[in-house]
């Protein structure tokens, strides 16, 4: 595993207090920073949830919702980005479309030139459109790149055959396919993307981002989280 795209959730990076947790950016930056020391390639999509998450009905139009979206993962790219700039970290930003300059917008030439150059490029704005995720966006940049990973860093340690939120009982997968995940109906990523995952063989690694030094774990052969396989 040498070139992955991490997932990160926009909750997840929000303190309880309001505002980022910048404590939690500064670890996240400490591991990509061992990572790329290492010789691995880090692209990051980050949801846009801590401040927009699908508020529709009748005073907003769907397109429009979806677009407010995608701006709120923009914020959230560039605030990320600064902090691992911060920490010795070069980054670059990429969005579908032009943010003034801002960001770059993206072609598969130029994250490929900055990932071989040892940047951490953030694919900020979704796919550009809307009825399309995060998820989504997450499993097209890493089939344009060739990704050999993608890494999904939830608040759940993995992938469990039901809520554990909701029954004690669930039972965390160590492996899981695809195509199970697909038909269990599990939601860890929406069908678009499963099919984009499964079509250009992406397999993903499921983990809690709250765990010690997760990101980095993620790459280790003692693994804690749940491999999900393409075969």
């Amino acid at each position: 595993m040498k070139r992955v795209v991490l997932k990160l959730s926009g909750e997840a990076l929000w303190s309880e207090n309001g505002g980022y947790d910048d404590g939690l950016i500064v670890s996240i930056s400490g591991q990509i920073k061992k990572l790329l020391e290492n010789g691995m390639q880090i692209s990051i999509v980050i949801g846009g949830g801590n401040y927009w998450r699908g508020r529709t009905g009748l005073s907003i139009d769907r397109c429009k919702s979806d677009q407010i979206g995608m701006l709120a993962t923009v914020m959230n790219c560039i605030y990320v980005s600064e902090i691992f700039r911060l920490h010795d970290i070069t980054t670059a930003i990429l969005t579908p479309f032009v943010y003034s300059n801002m960001t770059e917008v993206f072609s598969k030439d130029s994250a490929l030139s900055y990932l071989n150059e040892g940047k951490v490029v953030f694919f900020a704005g979704g796919t550009g459109h809307p009825f399309f995720s995060t998820d989504t966006a997450i499993a097209l940049r890493a089939a344009e790149i060739e990704a050999d990973y993608i890494l999904l860093a939830k608040n759940i340690d993995g992938v469990y055959d039901s809520d554990p939120a909701k029954n004690p009982d669930a039972v965390k997968f160590d492996t899981l396919k695809i195509s199970e995940m697909v038909e269990r109906q599990l939601a860890v990523i929406d069908m678009t993307a499963s099919v984009l995952c499964m079509e250009n063989s992406i397999p993903l690694r499921v983990f809690s981002l709250k765990e010690e030094n997760s990101i980095i774990k993620a790459f280790e052969d003692g693994f804690n989280g749940t491999t999900v396989t393409v075969d």
